[in-house]
């Protein structure tokens, strides 16, 4: 089957330079810079990878964005988890195709795309979000990415302890800014081996998460670390790391749920 552009379908334009421009393909409207315009008509309609010339003669390949091509382009309200720390709250959560997962902290929904791409059709993602303007923006996240919001996705406003107890989940990734204050009330109610994530920007909000997990007497195997992304430039025989990073963007903060002697799910 031919891979061709719709209209209402999001296009990653690249250029030579490697510079990337984000579209949601519209009939009437064009992408336009200094170096000349191309009109969506052009796109709509062409295969994916195919290269266009604008006005002014620069030259674009039009491709289907990959998500972290979407993730780092979208609009967005608040701030976004990375797809460097994406990758690994994937893998460290062991999050798979049919699991269930609450995810506190919606923001602006990039990390809850590519957690309902993970759990599939199969699986079950609950997103609950505290403040009204963000449930907004990542409900329009949701429906430009994959057209709509998943029927195997809800987005919920509300408190994430609340939704924990519903559910009763196999994976928790919290985004919060005090991801302590619900442990009481959520990893307690989590099934043995469950999972549990925590996203947070600073060393003190690292040390009060580890503190919380481990001290909760339900809580193992807890580590915490970040990554940093460094690209190299690398042409011909000059192969060197680039003088800008993505360096520190958050630390992950990763524990398993135990069941104690005298934990009356043990039994069960």
């Amino acid at each position: 089957m031919t891979d061709r552009f719709a209209a209402g379908e999001s296009c990653l334009l690249v250029d030579r330079q490697g510079r990337r421009f984000l579209l949601t393909l519209d009939p009437e409207r064009s992408f336009s810079t200094h170096a000349g315009t191309i009109p969506h008509t052009a796109i709509i309609g062409a295969e994916n990878g195919q290269m266009f010339e604008s006005t002014g003669g620069s030259r674009y390949v039009a491709v289907r964005p990959r998500l972290a091509d979407y993730i780092l382009k979208m609009k967005r309200g608040a701030q976004v988890v990375y797809p460097k720390d994406i990758g690994p709250i994937l893998v460290y959560g062991d999050i798979a195709p049919g699991m269930t997962v609450v995810e506190a902290g919606t923001g602006s929904g990039a990390l809850t795309t590519a957690l309902a791409r993970a759990v599939g059709p199969t699986g079950r993602i609950v997103s609950v979000e505290r403040r009204d303007d963000h449930h907004a923006t990542a409900t329009k996240t949701l429906e430009e990415w994959f057209g709509q919001v998943p029927d195997h996705v809800e987005l919920r406003v509300g408190e994430a302890a609340d939704v924990v107890a519903e559910v009763r989940p196999e994976r928790v990734v919290l985004d919060l800014p005090e991801p302590w204050a619900v442990f009481d009330e959520t990893v307690s109610l989590l099934p043995g081996g469950a999972v549990v994530v925590a996203y947070v920007p600073t060393v003190i909000q690292v040390q009060q998460t580890v503190e919380s997990l481990r001290s909760s007497g339900v809580c193992s195997d807890v580590t915490a670390f970040e990554v940093l992304h460094r690209e190299w430039h690398a042409h011909g025989r000059s192969i060197r790391p680039k003088h800008e990073m993505v360096a520190h963007t958050g630390f992950l903060v990763v524990g398993r749920r135990y069941l104690r002697l005298d934990d009356p799910d043990e039994e069960e």
